[in-house]
């Protein structure tokens, strides 16, 4: 039952267009309640997909992060115990359902496994530079953040593709290279799991942002 809820909020922010933008939570939150269900239960849910990395969640409004909050859709919708309640399937269901087949499906794949069913590792420096510059445009862009970047959407952007100490490394000497510049201050709905996504300089303490210096 859990899957089935959770799929369906993931559904429903795709095809509200959470992938590209912020979508408004009361717009999400009429998709996703039901006759039997109230916005009150998929609270648990949220903060879940909070917790995964496949969302984001401001005081207005949730955001389907790429590329994770697309896999654990993509989960959701092939397992085997997902389907919709009820007898009666509401239309912008069914036509999300359509345009993800058509439009995501592969795209998803295409990303998660480009070689091999393996993600492409970060090996080098100067890869990590061009990869975090190119996350931090696509975050900064899509979130309207106003140039400070949140740390630990950066490292859940690249995911796997490198170690925690490397990122930790290359994001440092990415500061002392003046391309970025690491900046002090609160997150909101700071959770210990965003501060240690975050990064800790030896003898300076936390640093929560990003912004770019070149």
């Amino acid at each position: 039952m859990t899957n089935q809820a959770q799929t369906r909020l993931l559904l429903a922010l795709w095809e509200l267009g959470g992938a590209k933008q912020e979508v408004n939570k009361g717009k999400l939150h009429e998709r996703i309640k039901s006759k039997d269900k109230k916005v009150a239960d998929f609270k648990d849910i949220f903060a879940e997909l909070e917790k995964k990395g496949a969302i984001a969640i401001s005081k207005k409004g949730y955001s389907l992060e790429s590329p994770q909050g697309l896999e654990v859709l993509s989960e959701g919708l092939k397992s085997a115990d997902f389907k919709f309640e009820g007898t009666i399937v509401g239309t912008w269901a069914a036509n999300a359902l359509v345009r993800w087949i058509g439009e995501m499906d592969g795209a998803v794949a295409s990303t998660s496994a480009p070689t091999n069913g393996i993600k492409s590792g970060i090996k080098s420096y100067d890869e990590f530079q061009k990869v975090t510059l190119e996350v931090y445009d696509q975050l900064n862009r899509n979130h309207i953040l106003n140039d400070l970047v949140p740390i630990y959407r950066i490292r859940r952007e690249i995911g796997d593709r490198l170690s925690r100490e490397h990122f930790n490394k290359w994001l440092l000497e990415m500061q002392e290279n003046d391309i970025l510049q690491l900046i002090a201050g609160e997150i909101p709905d700071m959770t210990s799991d965003k501060r240690e996504d975050s990064i800790t300089i030896p003898g300076a303490g936390l640093r929560s942002y990003a912004k770019r210096l070149s």
